[in-house]
């Protein structure tokens, strides 16, 4: 399969990564898809990897990944970019949403938005065509593939308002392996931000990255 991301950094490649080693093709897009630390990784990858422009890395990918900073608008402003290759090139796709609305003005980050509103909902009305899925947004970018923990096998929470499209992405994610939990439509991303500052939180207070959410059943 042919995977766009949107987004050049430790994230977007890191997951860029998993697909490639999962012999998938991806196209990194980027405003400068010829930066240094894109060519680094290129230099890693090999012939299944490629760099592009955003509206490139949309045409490209037949399943999209949003991997963009929230603020000071980048991801519409990454978004808007990549629909100028034309608007047929989101319509019905699935785009894996990664973002977090995490506001960096202050001295510890922390959300933009929340309670009535998400990021997860408002790329769904940015991308109306598109089947958006909340996922990865929860755990830093060097556990998002093949996660290893003493403790045990991990969860990924998702939500997404068309069930074909979490499907597929659940199948994306064991492959990656991530047992996903699917907690319903687009809007549960109201709860699943939160849950990535919860994360971030614990880091910065054990000033230690190495963690991750399991939901346990008796």
């Amino acid at each position: 399969m042919k995977i766009g991301i949107l987004g050049s950094g430790d994230v977007g490649q890191a997951i860029g990564h998993g697909f490639i080693e999962l012999e998938h093709e991806v196209m990194i897009g980027s405003r400068d898809p010829r930066s240094e630390k894109l060519m680094a990784w290129l230099g890693k990858h090999g012939s299944r990897a490629r760099t592009g422009l955003f509206q490139e890395a949309t045409k490209f990918g037949e399943l999209l990944v949003l991997a963009t900073k929230w603020d000071d608008g980048a991801t519409e402003n990454a978004l808007t970019l990549a629909g100028l290759a034309g608007k047929e090139n989101l319509n019905g796709k699935i785009v894996i949403d990664v973002t977090n609305p995490l506001d960096f003005s202050k001295k510890t980050p922390a959300l933009s938005m929340g309670f009535m509103n998400s990021a997860g909902e408002e790329v769904q009305r940015w991308l109306p065509e598109c089947k958006v899925v909340k996922a990865f947004n929860m755990v830093g970018s060097s556990h998002m593939f093949k996660p290893k923990f003493e403790e045990g096998e991990p969860n990924m929470f998702i939500c997404g308002s068309d069930d074909e499209a979490k499907k597929k992405v659940s199948e994306i994610l064991k492959d990656f392996g991530w047992p996903a939990i699917d907690l319903g439509d687009i809007t549960i991303s109201r709860l699943l931000e939160p849950l990535a500052m919860i994360w971030v939180t614990y880091g910065m207070k054990t000033n230690s990255w190495n963690h991750a959410f399991k939901l346990l059943n008796k």
